[in-house]
C-alpha cells in the first residue's frame, strides 16, 4: 500500500529525534505561558521561572492540570499571551452551559494548526483531486473553519457548506460529485436515512471517505456508516482548547488515531490519582499544546477516556496512536448505582441490525428508582410485520443491553424520523431526574 505523507521528515522521526523537538517547543511554551497571570502563578507554585527550569519531558508532570473552569475563570483574557493586536481569529464555546470558553489564535498559530490539518488530511490518502463537502458548523465552533484551510492547503476543492438543510446537502453531493465529507457521524446516519426521500442511492454518488468527529460514536457506528454509504470513514479528534480538529487522525490503516506528537505532549493519567498510566491502560487523556503562541494550554485534562497504543503503525509514523473516545469522566450515568456511560449502550445497540441511524437515552425516576429509557429508530419494514416479532425484538436489545451495562432498560422501537435530529453534535442524554 502507498503511505501518503505531508511532511514525512516530521512524521516518521525516530522517538529520540521527536523528543528533542518536544523538549524544545515545551521550553517555547513555558516562556509564552509565564507572560499570562493565570501561568505566572500556577507555574511558580511549580518552582518554574523560566523554561531553562525545564530540565526534560519529565519536568512536565510538575506544571499543575489546567481544566475548563480554570478557562471560565480566566475569561476573557486572563491566558491570553499576546496583545490583542496580534490576535487575528477567536473561537468560543457556546457558553450554553456557563461562562464561555474562549482561544485566541496568532497568525503563526493559524499557520501551524493548517499545517497540522494539512498533514491529517493527507494521512488519510485524500490529496488535490477530491472535492470536500464540509458540513461542520462554521463559526466560533472549531470544526468548520478549522478543517478548511487545512483542505484547501492540499489543494482540495473545498465547498463550505455547513451543517444543516439536510436536503440541500445531498444535492449538493450530487450536483458536484463530493468525494469527501467532513461530518458527524450521527449527522451523516440521518443523511443517508434521507436518500431515498430524495431519490438517492449510495451508489449515484462519488463519495470515498468521510471524516467523523466532534462526538463520541462506536466502532460499530463506524462500520455502519461504511457499510450503508459503501466508503471510508476515518475518524478524527481535537478539542478547541488544544486549537480543534487535527490533534488526532487515522491514516489509512485506519486502526485509531496518530497523535501529531511534535505539536501535542498527551499524557494518559488515572483520573482518581491524577498519576500517568502506561501505554495500553486506559485513562483520561491530557494535552499540552506545543505550538500556539497567543494562548498556550498546559496539562489540560479533557474528561475523555481513552488509551494510547503500545505498539507502533505500519503505516511507519513514528508518532503513537490514541485509540477512540471510550466515554467521559464527566458523562458517566449513575443508574441506581451502577456506573453507565452513553458510548457502552451505542455500542450495543448499533450491533442489531435491525436499529436504524437514531436513538435516544432518557433517564427519569419512578417513584425513588431510577428509570433508564432507551429509544431507538428501527428500519420502516419491520413496522408492518407481526407485534411478536416486534416484542422479540425489543427483548432482544434489551437482553444486548443488560449484557453490557448489567441493569435492564426499557426499549422503546420507533419509526425512522421520530426521534429529535441534531445537525451538529448530537444530544443523545436527556436526563430529567430531580438535581436535588
Amino acid at each position: 500500500m502507498d503511505i501518503p505523507f505531508w511532511n514525512r521528515e516530521i512524521e516518521t522521526l525516530d522517538r529520540a529525534s521527536l523528543e528533542k523537538v518536544q523538549l524544545e517547543r515545551l521550553r517555547q511554551m513555558v516562556s509564552w505561558a509565564l507572560k499570562t497571570p493565570f501561568y505566572g502563578r500556577k507555574l511558580a507554585s511549580a518552582g518554574i521561572g523560566s523554561p531553562e527550569d525545564v530540565k526534560s519531558l519529565r519536568d512536565l508532570e510538575r506544571i499543575p492540570f489546567t481544566v475548563k473552569d480554570d478557562l471560565r475563570r480566566g475569561f476573557p483574557r486572563g491566558l491570553l499571551a499576546v496583545e490583542m493586536s496580534e490576535v487575528v481569529r477567536i473561537h468560543s464555546s457556546s457558553g450554553t452551559t456557563g461562562i464561555p470558553t474562549v482561544i485566541y489564535f496568532a497568525r503563526d498559530d493559524l499557520d501551524r494548526w493548517t499545517d497540522l490539518l494539512a498533514r491529517s488530511i493527507t494521512a488519510t490518502g485524500a490529496s488535490s483531486r477530491d472535492i470536500l463537502q464540509n458540513m461542520m458548523t462554521y463559526g466560533l465552533f472549531t470544526g468548520g473553519l478549522g478543517l478548511h484551510y487545512g483542505a484547501e492547503r492540499v489543494g482540495m476543492t473545498v465547498i463550505p457548506i455547513g451543517g444543516g438543510n439536510t436536503k440541500r446537502q445531498i444535492q449538493t453531493m450530487k450536483d458536484f460529485q463530493t468525494t469527501v465529507l467532513h461530518v458527524t457521524p450521527s449527522y451523516l446516519l440521518h443523511i443517508h436515512s434521507q436518500f431515498e426521500n430524495e431519490g438517492v442511492r449510495p451508489g449515484d454518488l462519488a463519495v470515498k471517505r468521510a471524516f467523523i468527529g466532534a462526538e463520541p460514536h462506536s466502532e460499530n457506528t463506524r462500520r455502519k456508516i461504511e457499510d450503508l454509504l459503501g466508503i471510508q470513514a476515518f475518524n478524527s479528534y481535537g478539542l478547541s482548547e488544544l486549537n480543534g480538529p487535527g490533534v488526532a487522525f487515522e491514516c489509512v490503516h485506519r486502526k485509531d488515531m496518530h497523535v501529531w506528537e511534535d505539536a501535542y505532549l498527551i499524557e494518559i493519567i488515572d483520573p482518581k490519582t491524577g498519576q500517568n498510566v502506561e501505554d495500553g491502560q486506559e485513562g483520561e487523556v491530557v494535552l499540552t499544546n506545543l505550538v500556539r503562541r497567543a494562548m498556550p494550554i498546559l496539562r489540560y485534562r479533557t474528561r475523555d477516556l481513552a488509551f494510547v497504543h503500545p505498539e507502533p503503525c505500519e503505516c511507519g509514523r513514528t508518532h503513537r496512536r490514541l485509540s477512540r473516545i471510550l466515554g467521559r469522566t464527566d458523562d458517566m450515568l449513575i443508574i441506581n448505582g451502577v456506573n453507565v456511560f452513553p458510548s457502552q449502550i451505542e455500542e450495543r445497540i448499533m450491533k442489531v441490525p435491525e436499529v436504524a441511524t437514531n436513538y435516544l437515552i432518557h433517564v427519569d425516576k419512578k417513584g425513588a428508582l431510577d428509570r433508564l429509557t432507551v429509544k431507538v429508530e428501527i428500519y420502516p419494514k419491520l413496522f408492518l410485520g407481526e407485534a411478536a416479532r416486534l416484542e422479540a425484538l425489543r427483548a432482544r436489545i434489551r437482553e444486548e443491553l443488560r449484557s453490557s451495562i448489567v441493569i435492564s432498560p426499557n426499549v422503546e422501537l420507533h419509526e425512522p424520523g421520530s426521534l429529535p435530529v441534531s445537525e451538529g453534535k448530537a444530544k443523545r442524554v436527556v436526563d430529567e431526574r430531580p438535581k436535588d
